[in-house]
């Protein structure tokens, strides 16, 4: 019998700059109409779903990196009405939308999208970005953000399922709270983390659970918590991870270019980021001055012709025991159709 599919997707820059904090790197702009080449792109080679982030403030430096940001849940709904198979994926903060207008959200656009929604459910760590709307509490410790998350979602879930729901929690309160239509299905849910408290907080709720981790072994070793978790609540969950894919004619040439995007490493912007997790910025700035050209990938990252790219996915995914990826690229509109064409068909045979 064979193993279910891999998954495969991409994350769009929906942020001006993608995922490279560097001046040397191609610079993405945050527009809908270099998303929408995207999500057509990611169609055409046959990916499984698209994905956006939601970002409301960026980092500064030279390249202003995600200065510039569209609206997650707005811009996926206007790809949902471009696109007819792929997945469509949206971000929402449970610190900033009230679970009845994001039951309301998602419900219109699973219908938009004809059944392929997707809520990827953030509880918000960059202090920075929410405390310029007055929505950041510094008393509410990681742990409490996720209690606050948990809430949200049973209300979220109830509003979807329930004619009229009362409760009244320690973060929300509804009261004979309506939301109708109900989807016809409901919307895949998605949640990133890879603490103990996120890890559980996938097992119980979450369809597909993205992790981060130090090394493939660890990873493994958290896509198995999640699996195994999941399984103790009568459910099951797919894990997946995030990768950067630098591609060239040879090996050579593609660690040629992923060396020229870490030489121009935004150093200010870097340590912007940092400062919006709530690290002291004389602590942040210090750091980023050490920090090496790697630190340009906020992800890790593959390099190589098309036969190496495929060989490494391969192992990433066996080794870590993953369900799928989603996949960056520096230069979206020049990297997803070869990827598309001499990569992907390659993994869909070695994984199957």
């Amino acid at each position: 019998m064979s193993n279910p599919a891999k998954e495969f997707g991409v994350f769009l820059p929906i942020g001006n700059g993608g995922w490279m904090i560097s001046r040397s790197a191609p610079h993405p702009e945050a527009t809908y109409a270099y998303n929408r080449r995207v999500a057509l792109d990611a169609e055409a080679i046959g990916l499984d779903f698209i994905m956006s982030m939601a970002k409301w403030k960026g980092f500064g430096g030279s390249t202003d990196h995600w200065g510039r940001t569209l609206e997650s849940m707005t811009m996926m709904s206007a790809l949902a009405e471009a696109t007819s198979t792929v997945d469509i994926w949206a971000t929402v903060h449970a610190n900033v939308f009230h679970p009845a207008l994001a039951a309301k959200m998602f419900t219109t656009l699973q219908e938009v999208s004809g059944g392929r929604a997707g809520m990827n459910v953030v509880n918000g760590s960059y202090a920075a970005e929410f405390a310029q709307m007055g929505l950041w509490d510094p008393e509410l410790s990681h742990d409490e953000r996720y209690r606050m998350t948990e809430e949200w979602m049973v209300a979220v879930i109830r509003l979807w399922t329930e004619d009229a729901v009362t409760m009244k929690g320690d973060f929300f309160t509804l009261q004979e709270c309506e939301s109708r239509p109900h989807p016809s299905k409901r919307p895949t849910l998605i949640s990133a983390g890879r603490s103990e408290r996120g890890r559980e907080f996938q097992a119980r709720y979450a369809d597909g659970a993205f992790l981060s981790a130090d090394n493939l072994d660890q990873m493994r070793d958290y896509s198995r918590s999640v699996h195994d978790r999941a399984a103790d609540f009568g459910r099951t969950v797919k894990t997946y991870s995030m990768l950067t894919v630098v591609m060239d004619e040879t090996d050579a040439a593609a660690a040629d270019k992923a060396a020229r995007y870490a030489e121009g490493l935004d150093k200010v912007a870097l340590a912007g980021m940092r400062a919006s997790w709530g690290i002291p910025l004389d602590a942040a700035r210090d750091w980023a001055e050490g920090a090496t050209g790697e630190q340009a990938f906020q992800t890790a990252y593959v390099t190589g012709r098309p036969e190496t790219v495929t060989e490494r996915i391969e192992q990433i995914m066996t080794t870590a025991e993953l369900d799928g990826l989603m996949l960056i690229f520096p230069d979206y509109h020049a990297d997803v159709i070869p990827f598309g064409e001499s990569v992907l068909p390659a993994l869909r045979r070695s994984l199957a």
